[in-house]
């Protein structure tokens, strides 16, 4: 994963993903009280906003300065607010035990770094909050439409569910998703966690 190759990617379009919400993080979330929020690999910072939009105290963080300069204007046009950091999740190291809800989406990276980052996104949760993962799953590869074709980058709901020390897994399973323009579903894997309440 190399971050000048996404600044070229997001600079290359005007919008590089949707503009509106992830479904799954919208259906996800719709239970939860609005509290405190950090979105690990924002991008644009579709979410982010979203969330914010929703009453949420919104933290988003991603590698590459051309997208947290658009997601920072996106907030600003939308006037919402939203703290934005360019950061590499891999040396990033968010406040612990801070936040009730911790996005993760879409990150690919090989897995001894994609346990690292994980190992750190946990640290930030706070007692009774939720974990959301959504990434691409192994299966796509040979099944689904888009994502990554290295299957170092991708993992199943067991992967990550055995990766996430000190959490209770409400749900671990595949999702599919609808691709504009392609014949099948992309396969994700959607896994939501939340920490006990502390004794």
């Amino acid at each position: 994963m190399q971050r000048d190759h996404w600044n070229r990617k997001y600079a290359a379009a005007e919008s590089l993903w949707s503009t509106r919400p992830n479904r799954f993080l919208v259906a996800e979330v719709a239970d939860l009280e609005p509290g405190r929020a950090i979105d690990l690999a924002c991008g644009e910072g579709q979410n982010a906003c979203w969330l914010a939009e929703r009453g949420w105290d919104v933290l988003g963080v991603d590698f590459s300065e051309i997208a947290i300069a658009k997601a920072r204007e996106r907030a600003a046009r939308e006037q919402l607010t939203v703290e934005f950091v360019c950061a590499d999740l891999l040396e990033y190291e968010p406040e612990p035990n801070a936040f009730d809800l911790v996005v993760v989406l879409y990150l690919h990276v090989p897995a001894s770094e994609r346990v690292r980052a994980l190992d750190r996104a946990v640290s930030a949760l706070g007692a009774e909050g939720t974990f959301l993962l959504v990434g691409h799953d192994l299966s796509n590869i040979a099944g689904g439409a888009g994502g990554p074709r290295d299957p170092d980058l991708l993992y199943t709901p067991d992967d990550i569910a055995a990766e996430l020390a000190g959490l209770e897994i409400e749900k671990a399973e595949l999702v599919f998703r609808d691709v504009s323009g392609a014949d099948r579903p992309a396969i994700d894997a959607l896994v939501r966690a939340r920490r006990p309440e502390r004794v």
